[in-house]
């Protein structure tokens, strides 16, 4: 309230030295895009998008198999993820396979977990990690990230499909990382398909529903869905969405994740 007041006596008193456009960022909806790797089809797609419309996302980054054979974490999509940072998109892990949690096993001193890769050489396959082994795979992702681009990522994760435990949030929090999810309008269903939810379905969908505050979920390509909803419906949802007076943020300003972001380690 102190800032909004202060904005708006300087601009009725005309003091230079302020963005323009500083009373309309402060007083503003934030959203909080998030975009999780997927095949990259549509990545270079994504970024036109998102350069236009001037908006910044987090990535959760996973080194998932893409259209051309590669992981998208790999040198092929290096210098996409190098002009990324240099647009001052944030960044965080989505575990280095794209680890499924599937059922926490060990005992509640010694956590272990069972899991099961889509990505990697032992795709497909399941079985146990331990907490330290499960912090691995958040780690190795990130260690990724910061190779590639040389920015620092947050100390964020996403667990695939969303898909944790309690045992498994307190392990990845208790060496370093707190999950993010999504909220429930957030889910912009971009992997279901498009048979039954077409793109104008969940356009509109999503128009009506999203709400302050809320998460954000897309994916830079969903094998499944044959009429891919990025950019088809990207473009016209920050349209609408800016339209509605909403602004966009990355999770390093969120609420409920800036303290922790801003802890010492």
């Amino acid at each position: 309230m102190l800032r909004r007041t202060a904005l708006l006596t300087a601009c009725l008193l005309g003091i230079s030295g302020l963005s323009p456009n500083a009373w309309a960022q402060d007083a503003c909806k934030p959203l909080y895009l998030t975009f999780d790797t997927g095949h990259m089809g549509v990545a270079p797609l994504v970024a036109q998008v998102l350069a236009r419309q001037q908006v910044r996302v987090t990535f959760f980054g996973a080194n998932e198999k893409t259209q051309e054979g590669d992981g998208s974490l790999g040198e092929h999509w290096a210098p996409w993820w190098r002009a990324r940072a240099a647009e001052g998109h944030a960044f965080a892990s989505h575990t280095w396979s794209h680890a499924y949690w599937r059922a926490d096993l060990g005992t509640p001193a010694a956590p272990a977990f069972r899991v099961k890769p889509s990505a990697g050489p032992r795709a497909g396959q399941t079985y146990t990690l331990d907490a330290k082994g499960y912090c691995a795979e958040i780690a190795q992702a990130a260690d990724r990230l910061q190779q590639i681009t040389g920015k620092k990522p947050l100390p964020l994760f996403r667990a695939p499909g969303g898909k944790t435990s309690p045992a498994l949030l307190a392990a990845a929090k208790s060496c370093g990382w707190a999950h993010v999810g999504w909220s429930p309008a957030g889910f912009l269903g971009d992997e279901l398909p498009s048979e039954r939810y077409s793109n104008k379905a969940l356009l509109d969908q999503a128009l009506q529903r999203i709400r302050s505050g809320d998460i954000l979920l897309a994916h830079l390509g969903i094998w499944s869905r044959k009429d891919a909803w990025a950019p088809a419906v990207l473009e016209p949802l920050l349209v609408g969405l800016k339209q509605q007076g909403f602004c966009f943020r990355t999770l390093d300003t969120h609420p409920d994740y800036r303290n922790w972001i801003e802890k010492p380690r």
